[in-house]
């Protein structure tokens, strides 16, 4: 493992590989991303058993969403990179005749990717095959709360790259405060806002670009005009993926009175489809990370009326997929980001009039929040889904479903406001990492002298100009 007075040597040798011009080629970029899908795919078990090791997760669910996604990002990425990196000519004014104008597609030089826990590898590595596209060198930071997936990631890149190219730096948060010191081009961060907070802080020391991937407490709202069993199965593969640690999980349940009872029937149908009649016993649903996580998420489990679940087992971990009714939003449960598998449920009369118990319309207490990263509205309704479509904001929005919006390479992925800054996924991605440098190009066989001095008499042509 590196040491952190190592640090510093080692983006000076980046910045060094960097300079040669190497990573700009486009060939070289493909090749790159060729020897990385190559390499995943080959550690395909490792990565499955580390993600088992450290979360309880799945080996369906860990390859369905950190391996897969991987491996499609990657191919999506090949398929378009030629046309991204394209010099791009764009119209120029008339007054700057004879002369041409284009946009000019180049590396930033140097990120700095840290990753989270919670899908530890696909969120360091999507941002990696972002950075790589672009042409940059990379240093992954990833987290040490899950130590056998950060090891895999060092395995894999360590296998695949040249350090002075891209490299991993694994450590606790005094080997994150050391990179943090350092110079980079750009650094892109995954995790929770209170650290969001300290790497853009840092950031600004150096004047360095960031993306925040950061998260908040996404709202569920469900309508009466819906297919109840079919929402109810997708607002529960929603919450239980990775045992609720998914930052755009749906954090709580806004529901109208009018289907509430037939909607929680169907959940609690949805998680013994699911999970059998003892979710401990599962072979498919994770774990929490840690004790530390652990203990914060029993404390949610006092408030309320707990409709189903509740049950837990510090030894394993184990929280067991929770429904929680009756919750007021000055309870502590609404008041964080709960990352966890439990679901706090209010009700409501209607869109436009207030709740029934509580004073507000839904969308006025959404809006009296900060931004989520996601928002989510079960409504056949299209007047309904444009309402909340412009009423609300959020960083993405998935109708009739959860969280599939950020499958999608086509669509950028990203937060506003509190839950983060930037995008990447697709394009998006290789934008991220990428500087788009304006030239113009002014030809010499003819120079008009009407922006020289002596400026006596030359007003009307500028009028005549600028009209």
């Amino acid at each position: 493992m590196l040491k952190t007075t190592e640090i510093p040597n080692l983006v000076k040798s980046q910045k060094e590989f960097f300079a040669t011009g190497k990573t700009k080629d486009i060939a070289f970029r493909k090749e790159q991303l060729e020897k990385l899908k190559k390499e995943i795919k080959n550690h395909q078990e490792a990565i499955t058993d580390a993600l088992f090791k450290d979360l309880g997760k799945p080996k369906f669910e860990a390859i369905l969403t950190e391996v897969a996604n991987c491996e499609e990002e990657t191919n999506y990425i090949l398929k378009h990179l030629d046309r991204w990196a394209k010099y791009k000519p764009v119209k120029t004014p008339l007054n700057f005749f004879p002369a041409n104008s284009l946009i000019v597609p180049e590396p930033l030089g140097q990120a700095l990717i840290i990753g989270p826990w919670n899908y530890p590898f696909q969120l360091s590595i999507l941002p990696l095959l972002g950075a790589i596209a672009a042409g940059n060198c990379a240093i992954i930071k990833p987290s040490e709360i899950t130590p056998n997936v950060s090891k895999v990631i060092a395995d894999v890149i360590g296998k695949t790259f040249d350090p002075n190219y891209i490299t991993v730096v694994e450590g606790d948060k005094t080997v994150a405060e050391e990179l943090l010191k350092q110079k980079f081009d750009h650094i892109f961060y995954t995790g929770g806002a209170r650290v969001g907070k300290i790497v853009m802080k840092a950031a600004a020391e150096n004047l360095t670009p960031v993306t925040l991937e950061l998260g908040g407490k996404s709202p569920c709202i469900v309508e009466p005009d819906i297919h109840i069993k079919h929402s109810a199965r997708r607002i529960i593969w929603g919450k239980c993926l990775n045992a609720g640690q998914t930052c755009v999980a749906p954090d709580y349940l806004l529901v109208h009175r009018e289907i509430k009872d037939q909607l929680v029937t169907a959940m609690k149908d949805s998680l013994k489809e699911f999970f059998g009649e003892n979710p401990a016993e599962s072979p498919d649903y994770a774990r929490i990370v840690s004790d530390r996580h652990f203990n914060r998420l029993t404390e949610f489990l006092k408030e309320g009326n707990i409709i189903v679940g509740g049950e837990t087992d510090a030894e394993s971990r184990y929280i067991a997929p929770t429904l929680i009714d009756e919750v007021s939003w000055n309870d502590a449960v609404m008041e964080e980001e709960i990352f966890g598998p439990i679901l706090p449920i209010i009700e409501y009369d209607d869109l436009e009039s207030a709740f029934a118990k509580h004073g507000r319309s839904p969308i006025a207490q959404i809006n009296d929040r900060p931004k989520p990263l996601a928002l989510y509205l079960f409504s056949k309704s299209k007047s309904k889904q444009k309402q909340v479509l412009q009423q609300t904001s959020a960083g993405g929005v998935t109708l009739n479903d959860t969280i599939i919006h950020l499958g999608s390479p086509e669509l950028p992925f990203g937060g506003v406001g509190e839950s983060g800054m930037g995008a990447y996924h697709g394009k998006a991605s290789f934008d991220t990492f990428t500087h788009y440098k304006s030239v113009t190009n002014r030809k010499f066989w003819l120079d008009i002298k009407l922006r020289y001095p002596p400026y006596a008499d030359k007003f009307k042509f500028l009028k005549f100009l600028f009209k």
